[in-house]
């Protein structure tokens, strides 16, 4: 089993957990997803190798980022972005 691990960030409730797992797990070949709101931890589980580009698209499709590692460059910044037409929770996903 092979498993990667990515930081997603703008995350703020349960609804954008969900969101991101949905979108994760539509990707071929993973097995399994866990998200943890807290940390912005993403693991990703499969049984053979997974297009990386595929799940930062997946994530992305759900409407956040995937920060870079720091040996990749700069660490993005876990920033609250307001989905369009969200009320004035501030959760990023617009489920006020």
């Amino acid at each position: 089993m092979n498993t990667s691990t990515y930081t997603v960030t703008g995350m703020t409730c349960g609804h954008c957990v969900g969101s991101v797992t949905e979108e994760v797990s539509q990707v071929p070949g993973v097995t399994q997803v866990d998200v943890d709101l807290a940390t912005g931890g993403l693991t990703v589980s499969s049984e053979t190798d997974v297009d990386d580009a595929a799940v930062r698209a997946a994530v992305e499709e759900a409407g956040y980022d995937v920060a870079t590692p720091v040996n990749q460059g700069a660490v993005t910044p876990a920033a609250q972005v307001r989905a369009p037409g969200s009320q004035g929770s501030g959760c990023s996903c617009g489920c006020s």
